[in-house]
């Protein structure tokens, strides 16, 4: 062996200094507190996933025959069932073109769309432009299913039973591909993700110095070529990322094309794996999802390339930079009248409807004796479900009770939590630690909450060790919820540390103070208003949310979004579209007050 004596000699230094700088870490309840929350994400975000994984390789209750073999053994059954199986194209193939088509559709339109009115925020002299920079992104705080009940309300013909569409009761049948299927869904996403790239591409034109615009046409570069050699190649990035992610989103879709595809079997990938699920096929459920799952992360992966790639090019000038506002003369009427009619479209009409439809005996039906508070506060109903008014059913009250507590205790949870792992990420001497709990609680941001939602139903389903089955219980759906909302509460918090220098702390600890004071009478009070931020984003996130609730809620746990949902299945569309309504309002002016308490502006972009 020829082994100089300088390197064992390095290699014992490096040995001794790893050593030493564990030996030291383990003395900081930093460490301790990090090892701590390593293990209950690894068992809350990893594991619901992993056991995910296996139920889809190993043979399921009441699949022995099928499969041939015993419960638990391995088998690739449902691999190929779902799949290379004569049902695969009902189970896995169509409804993965139908969700490609959708997305494809929904890019396009977006894109085409959502660019315009970006360049109009953002870099002309639009009428209200203030204005519209707001009310456009309000239908990006809605729940998007709240539009396709409104689609639903107006255009439901005789192919679904309950109460007739507004067309219908005016004699106008509206066919099955307007009122259900590709294109509504198409249409409604497309109508919901137009404020994404508002934001995104928004956000990029603010920054593009338009000096180098003005440097083109001085050398006699024509309008055209400015607009395809400089300002899109550098827009390229921003317009790539928000593909991506809306990509990302649709894939995961879930309440949209249940309300508009199921009544006609027209399937995407997540209401498959919901047909799956609520048919107990586990094994062909865990393959869907394991699916939806490994295109949603590579979608982001690609996403997070790009990031890094747009960073190559600057469109940020020095002092001297500029962002002129374009005089738009004879069009800017045309102008403010598109953007008008997109929020007519996309927000006042859709609550308008739903509103309307809430005070109607007869849809459709606008004489004033067809108008009616009673699906409100009416009471001895005799032409609804419940004998009284929606706002008179204790059902609701229940409702809201065990959203508020089910939501509520999820969000402090995650705002406490993210909290201490920005803390650990930025303060821990372990970095391998540190560098997990990073990553791991990101994780969650890469799956589809249908997907994540099956995951935690196959790992909690049954009892397993010393925890019981959680199933049906709203204990489950509290974990679910805090550890689906970690990438924002723990974003939140590794920001605000990275902000917050060490010298109060050393100072506290130089006048005796203990760890756990530091943290109560420091750090939590300066970062008081990141633990708000870290609380209220996931709470206004889990009050909307439907795609995880969907999977987990029985009507014993329902939350608000699937008592809607629950509702709509038995046809009470007035009172499923009041409680809509009210989630909507709850949305809107909580996001409003996160904004305000949090100082902050999503009108003014995403950022990177």
């Amino acid at each position: 062996m020829n082994i100089k004596i300088g390197e064992i000699s390095q290699d014992n230094y490096r040995w001794g200094n790893f050593h030493y700088r564990l030996k030291i870490g383990w003395r900081e309840p930093t460490t301790i507190l990090g090892v701590i929350l390593t293990i209950l994400f690894f068992y809350l975000i990893f594991i619901p996933i992993l056991s995910l994984l296996i139920d889809a390789i190993q043979i399921q209750f009441g699949d022995e025959r099928r499969a041939g073999g015993i419960l638990g053994d391995f088998t690739t059954y449902y691999f190929k069932r779902t799949l290379f199986s004569p049902v695969s194209q009902i189970l896995f193939w169509e409804p993965l073109k139908h969700t490609l088509s959708i997305s494809l559709g929904v890019i396009l339109v977006s894109l085409s769309v959502g660019s315009i009115l970006a360049w109009l925020l953002s870099r002309t002299d639009m009428f209200g432009s203030k204005w519209f920079a707001t009310a456009l992104i309000v239908p990006y705080m809605l729940p998007s299913w709240t539009f396709a009940l409104a689609w639903r309300t107006l255009f439901k013909n005789r192919a679904v039973g309950g109460l007739e569409g507004w067309f219908e009761n005016l004699g106008l049948i509206p066919p099955d591909w307007l009122a259900y299927g590709q294109f509504p869904i198409t249409t409604i996403l497309s109508l919901h993700y137009i404020p994404f790239v508002i934001l995104l591409f928004g956000n990029a034109l603010k920054r593009f110095d338009t000096q180098l615009e003005d440097a083109a046409k001085v050398l006699g570069t024509s309008p055209r070529n400015v607009a395809l050699r400089i300002i899109l190649p550098l827009m390229l990035p921003s317009l790539m990322s928000a593909t991506i992610l809306i990509f990302a989103k649709c894939l995961g879709e879930f309440g949209v094309s249940y309300v508009l595809g199921l009544p006609v079997n027209y399937d995407v990938l997540a209401t498959s794996l919901y047909r799956s699920i609520a048919s107990r096929q586990t094994g062909v459920a865990s393959i869907l999802a394991a699916a939806i799952m490994t295109i949603g992360i590579i979608s982001l992966l690609i996403d997070a390339r790009f990031i890094r790639e747009s960073r190559k090019f600057v469109t940020i000038g020095t002092k001297g930079a500029m962002n002129r506002i374009n005089k738009l003369g004879f069009y800017r009427f045309p102008a403010t009248m598109l953007a008008s009619i997109i929020f007519m479209i996309s927000v006042a009409l859709p609550l308008l409807v739903l509103f309307l439809s809430t005070v109607m005996r007869i849809p459709g039906d606008f004489s004033l004796s067809n108008f009616t508070f009673d699906y409100w506060i009416g009471e001895n109903l005799k032409f609804a479900y419940y004998r009284s008014g929606i706002l008179l059913t204790p059902e609701l009250w229940a409702v809201i009770w065990n959203t508020l507590k089910i939501v509520g205790f999820a969000s402090i949870c995650s705002g406490i939590l993210g909290i201490l792992v920005g803390y650990i990420v930025v303060r821990s001497p372990i970095r391998s630690v540190a560098n997990f709990l990073r990553h791991i609680t990101f994780f969650p941001y890469l799956v589809p909450g249908i997907a994540f939602g099956a995951a935690y139903l196959s790992l909690f389903a049954i009892q397993r060790g010393p925890i019981p089955a959680l199933y049906g219980t709203t204990a489950l759906l509290i974990l679910a919820l805090t550890a689906d909302q970690m990438p924002f509460a723990s974003r939140a918090g590794i920001s605000a540390m990275m902000q917050l220098g060490k010298d109060p702390e050393e100072a506290a600890q130089m006048s005796g103070a203990s760890w756990f004071s530091r943290m109560v009478f420091i750090v939590i009070p300066i970062q008081k208003g990141s633990l708000v931020a870290g609380t209220l984003l996931p709470f206004i996130s889990g009050i909307r949310g439907l795609s995880l609730f969907v999977i987990l809620a029985v009507p014993n746990t329902d939350v608000l979004t699937t008592f809607s949902l629950r509702l709509l299945d038995y046809n009470y569309t007035q009172a499923a579209n009041a409680v809509v309504i009210i989630i909507s309002a709850i949305a809107y002016f909580g996001t409003l007050a996160a904004q305000k308490i949090t100082k902050t502006n999503l009108a003014e972009g995403l950022g990177d």
